[in-house]
């Protein structure tokens, strides 16, 4: 457990949970679905944080309150990293205007900033104060204008080195990118006809050499909510990979479940449409060996869970 208290604690709506607290894990399962877990929950680790959302409004920056659109005016967090509390310093400063959501993420050269805001253009003090912001925050977006750029952003997936988009997903910590990679890895074994599905820009892809289906990222362009990859399609795969957003993979999960790939490996970021896509693959005949909860996004109700299907 971290042993500094948050100052916002209660009034900020970022966390739900006091991290800091002695009862936190406790509090934390209480989130968890009524499922089988095959393994204890693993804990991710405060102030770890590579990527978060602030907001503006009228010149405040910071997070919104709890149950309030008002701004808790905050220069630094707890529970990010080195990095972006550095940024945070400068970028809590600057002559905000009309109001929007600030996306800051941690690379591997330095920090991107990309700004979702109601006004559609910067003014030439806004502009003016982000070119005086230090070398190490690399790219600045706002809207779809790029204010200031030193270097094109980039991550790295074990020694893969990807360049990153403006607002690409990551998982929010590497240490738990790390743990979920390496227990994709685990579970694909050493099969050769594997796809990864909503594969982004290729956490697991590369890892385990698989054919990544994406609408953006580094795979095979391809909606797969509106158009999933159909029984006839996986009949070339023995392994399927899946870690698909919040809303999870009901369409695909229904393909899925009358195909025969002998074994799933589903990543979940949401345990609620998670438990609709298990109930869809068990009622096709899979059966799930491997449930394992992470607690990746630290403070918040969210869960991420691993799991294992198979046939």
């Amino acid at each position: 457990m971290a042993t500094q208290k948050c100052p916002f604690i209660n009034l900020c709506g970022g966390c739900k949970y006091d991290f800091t607290d002695d009862k936190y894990h406790e509090n934390k399962l209480s989130e968890l679905p009524k499922i089988n877990f095959t393994h204890d929950a693993i804990f991710g680790k405060p102030g770890t944080r590579r990527r978060a959302e602030f907001a503006f409004v009228d010149g405040h920056f910071g997070f919104y309150k709890k149950q309030s659109k008002d701004i808790v005016d905050i220069n630094r967090c707890i529970n990010v990293c080195d990095e972006i509390n550095d940024a945070l310093k400068y970028v809590s400063k600057l002559p905000w205007i009309g109001s929007g959501s600030v996306l800051i993420t941690k690379c591997e050269n330095g920090v991107d900033i990309s700004v979702n805001a109601t006004v559609p253009y910067f003014n030439a003090e806004f502009k003016g104060a982000v070119e005086k912001l230090p070398p190490q925050i690399i790219r600045f977006n706002w809207n779809d204008k790029t204010v200031r750029k030193y270097a094109q952003p980039e991550i790295k997936f074990n020694d893969k080195i990807i360049p990153y988009p403006t607002n690409a997903f990551l998982q929010p910590t590497i240490e738990t990118e790390q743990i979920l990679r390496d227990l994709v890895v685990k579970h694909v074994g050493n099969e050769k006809r594997v796809a990864d599905l909503f594969c982004g820009l290729g956490n697991f892809t590369f890892a385990t050499k698989a054919t990544g289906f994406d609408i953006i990222g580094n795979g095979i362009k391809r909606d797969l909510f509106k158009k999933p990859l159909t029984v006839k399609n996986l009949e070339r795969y023995d392994v399927v990979i899946m870690d698909p957003p919040r809303s999870g993979a009901e369409k695909q999960s229904k393909e899925l479940s009358k195909s025969t790939v002998k074994r799933i490996v589903y990543v979940s970021c949401n345990p609620t449409t998670f438990v609709r896509d298990k109930k869809i693959l068990e009622h096709g005949g899979y059966k799930m060996t491997v449930a394992i909860p992470i607690d990746q996004f630290v403070g918040s109700p969210h869960w991420e869970i691993f799991s294992v299907f198979e046939k």
